[in-house]
């Protein structure tokens, strides 16, 4: 039996809402896991770029393509937590969520494995318990949730474990440009450079962000979207990990029309909400800005994607 599931990308954070807020953009994955019938074949990991121009042989290489995979890892514990251990299995992964770019390409494999598993086992997991499972690979649920549900959604891993997620309706007249530069971020350097404490001044700076973003969001206020984006606990130190992040947000700063722009995830994409903005001066500002560093970006307008992981075969 083989079952093949597409998973949206995915955009966490949205400046202030820090490991608790993500979005899913119509930019997928798909995985494909297949019980093979053969004795002691184990684990066998593909791994594709649905785009031969994106593919980074380099990264690629370094993915593991054995047991210490994290789409495997994930199986295994979807097959542990019914009391059973994985059979034989082959695993193709077809990628078009660029890597190390802040758009959850961990968060979509994870995901799309753990699907694949549970409809080849019957489908004994629920949506929590998938998401429960996925936030023990990932580590958060900012992204898996997304990923899981679709849409914009807001999560939490609690003490105990469980995890507390809504989906808030996004306005659809509202766009997002994704802008993704031809380098690489990974998402244990973006995090090594973030302090283990922050002044309180900080910190509730963020807590009124948050607030008024949600309330953005809820009332289409675009006004107060506008001072909602702001954040103090982590895009300021990563910075200066992504360059030119500071001079595309100083571009857009005073811009009637461009709501914010916010480092996607751990970067280093930048997204850019707008409404009614000309949304070709947005690719040539930022193209301008990262060509002047030497750099290329693929830019793209695109709408959140309302639909999570789906099973297409």
């Amino acid at each position: 039996m083989k079952v093949s599931v597409k998973v949206p990308a995915t955009s966490a954070n949205l400046g202030p809402g820090f490991d608790c807020l993500g979005l899913a953009l119509p930019i997928y994955n798909t995985i494909t896991i297949e019980e093979t019938i053969l004795p002691g074949t184990g684990v066998e990991i593909n791994l594709m770029s649905a785009e031969e121009e994106n593919i980074d042989e380099m990264i690629f290489d370094n993915i593991p393509k054995d047991e210490n995979n994290i789409v495997y890892k994930a199986v295994e514990l979807l097959y542990n937590s019914i009391g059973q251990e994985p059979s034989e299995l082959k695993i193709n992964i077809q990628s078009q969520i660029p890597i190390t770019r802040g758009l959850g390409s961990s968060a979509a494999v994870i995901v799309g494995g753990l699907m694949a598993a549970n409809k080849l086992l019957g489908s004994p997991a629920d949506t929590t318990a998938l998401l429960s499972i996925a936030t023990e690979v990932e580590g958060h649920p900012d992204n898996v949730a997304p990923a899981i549900l679709g849409g914009f959604v807001m999560s939490s891993q609690e003490d105990d474990g469980s995890i507390v997620y809504r989906k808030l309706d996004w306005p659809q007249e509202w766009d997002i440009t994704v802008c993704i530069p031809d380098f690489e971020l990974s998402t244990n350097i973006a995090r090594s450079v973030l302090p283990s404490e922050v002044p309180m001044q900080d910190a509730i700076y963020n807590a009124k962000h948050l607030a008024m973003l949600i309330q953005a969001v809820n009332t289409k206020d675009e006004k107060l979207m506008k001072t909602a984006l702001h954040d103090k606990l982590h895009q300021p130190y990563r910075e200066k990990l992504v360059p030119g992040m500071r001079e595309i947000m100083e571009a857009f700063k005073h811009e009637d029309g461009v709501l914010g722009c916010v480092l996607s995830g751990a970067g280093p994409s930048i997204l850019i909400i707008s409404h009614k903005y000309d949304l070709d001066k947005i690719k040539s500002t930022v193209q301008d800005i990262w060509e002047g560093q030497s750099f290329k970006a693929d830019i793209r307008t695109l709408k959140i994607e309302p639909k999570g992981a789906e099973i297409v075969e």
